[in-house]
């Protein structure tokens, strides 16, 4: 057989007369369509008793999840969010949080496991093929995806089965129960609880990092140290919040280094021991604790948003987002030498907020 005949045996053979407008057999598709395999019924489709159990099961399980929202209601109320634990391999955990967590994390699983218990056991179990279709809001597709949804509810059984839908219906009802529970943190109103802190007259400044209080010589031009209130581990429940407010910084200026008008230079020397000052830790940004300090420059940096404060021009503004100056702490110092506040802040710490002023 020469090459040419070779070459006609793989040609298409023509099923109408010869010439170009011949019509030619399209070779049969070698990928076979397999189909869907045999249906194949559960034992909830075969065993009434079976499926009655799996309602239960359903609904077992959608009233756990009732009862882990109501959990976590219930802690969030009665354990304090002060409250902490050390875990091996975790550390210090807060407890108020890991009970929120758990009693909300429990509620979720079951009610997931729920839902896909119901779907695998007790819902319609066919194939569907649905044809792709232009995407459009004629009245026909609305028909179409009404009757959708109907034939969905009768397949899916949630009018067959009044234990589940009834326990689906609490579980789904008490769900947002949390969100509104926790709304109670929005009152009461705090009154005038932002614009004091702990610091009092004669209220000595300490160091928090050995707890004794701080000297005017503790202080050298040109470097930083951090302050508390004396009393602030008097109230271990309250001991974060008042840090907040209180948390302070010290530093040493000399008067020549002093700028602003003559008020402001006044104002600030009269605040301070022998150019030693005190000033808010609390950014007037968004309240992050500001540490970085320019010696050079008596710039302070807050490394949250950049916002920077000038110490020699009364913690005045002079770059990034926070609107006011930092506070300075009025202080002097006592009998035995140890610094001490002459007075709380004259002017609310921290962000700004509406009831400020």
């Amino acid at each position: 057989m020469t090459d040419r005949d070779m070459e006609t045996d793989h040609l298409p053979e023509n099923t109408g007369g010869a010439g170009h407008g011949a019509v030619t057999t399209v070779a049969e598709d070698p990928f076979q369509d397999p189909g869907l395999p045999a249906h194949r019924p559960r034992v909830t489709d075969l065993d009434p008793r079976a499926a009655k159990r799996a309602e239960r099961q359903v609904a077992l399980l959608f009233m756990i999840a009732v009862v882990g929202v109501i959990g976590s209601m219930v802690c969030y109320t009665f354990v304090p969010n002060t409250k902490v634990h050390r875990f091996t391999g975790l550390g210090t955990v807060n407890m108020n949080n890991l009970a929120l967590g758990l009693c909300l994390g429990f509620a979720f699983l079951a009610l997931g496991c729920g839902a896909i218990h119901w779907a695998r056991t007790l819902m319609t179990d066919v194939d569907l093929v649905q044809e792709r279709h232009p995407m459009k809001s004629d009245p026909e597709s609305t028909a179409f995806a009404v009757s959708e949804f109907k034939q969905g509810v009768a397949d899916s059984g949630f009018t067959k089965y009044p234990l589940i839908r009834r326990s689906l219906l609490t579980a789904m009802m008490v769900l947002p129960l949390p969100a509104v529970w926790l709304l109670r943190d929005l009152g009461p109103m705090p009154k005038d609880a932002l614009r004091h802190t702990l610091w009092a007259p004669g209220m000595k400044l300490v160091n928090p990092n050995t707890g004794q209080p701080l000297r005017v010589s503790d202080v050298t031009v040109g470097t930083l140290a951090l302050a508390n209130p004396a009393n602030l581990n008097d109230d271990p429940d309250e001991r974060i919040d008042n840090l907040a407010k209180a948390a302070v910084l010290v530093v040493r200026l000399p008067q020549e280094a002093l700028k602003g008008s003559e008020a402001q230079k006044k104002k600030q020397w009269d605040w301070s021991v022998d150019g030693v000052m005190a000033f808010s830790k609390i950014c007037t940004h968004v309240g992050c604790p500001v540490a970085l300090y320019e010696q050079q420059t008596h710039h302070m940096l807050c490394p949250c948003h950049q916002s920077t404060f000038d110490l020699s021009d009364d913690g005045k503004v002079i770059f990034g987002p926070a609107a006011r100056s930092l506070p300075q702490l009025p202080i002097t110092v006592d009998a035995d030498g140890n610094l001490v506040a002459v007075s709380d802040f004259r002017e609310p710490v921290g962000p700004s907020f509406w009831e400020r002023g």
